[in-house]
């Protein structure tokens, strides 16, 4: 894990859920499983949350290719997520390319970075997956 993870991720936990370079903005922190090394790593994100409950989107800042963490959790969907104070345990299901796109919209409202992402990522579409609590 970078140096940068690691200090999202002690902030994240020492404040219950908050970033402070990242505003009010929903963190998740995932705890993916290696597709291939089978090792747990943990992925500090943010996350869009609507009347849909929460979502991560991979856009890995706009480049070309999916980050490694899209790839593990296509092999190993059901992970623990930590959200705010809570761990739970999560499937996530990838979103079809149309409602990807309306929520990457969304986010892009409140987060015009992620527009940014988007077109960077062109002609890559940036998925976007559902957290669905299983616990």
């Amino acid at each position: 894990m970078n140096d940068f993870n690691r200090q999202v991720i002690e902030e994240f936990r020492a404040n219950g859920g908050k970033v402070a370079q990242f505003g009010d903005a929903p963190m998740v922190i995932l705890h993916t499983v290696g597709a291939r090394s089978g090792q747990v790593r943990e992925i500090p994100l943010v996350a869009g949350i609507d009347d849909d409950g929460l979502h991560i989107f991979a856009s890995k800042a706009g480049a070309p290719n999916n980050p490694a963490w899209y790839h593990n959790l296509k092999a190993n969907p059901e992970i623990d997520v930590e959200f705010g104070t809570e761990r739970f345990r999560a499937r996530l299901e990838e979103y079809s390319s149309e409602v990807a796109e309306a929520k990457l919209a969304a986010m892009a409202r409140v987060a015009p970075q992620f527009g940014e992402y988007a077109e960077k990522a062109k002609p890559r579409h940036i998925p976007v997956l559902a957290i669905n609590r299983l616990d």
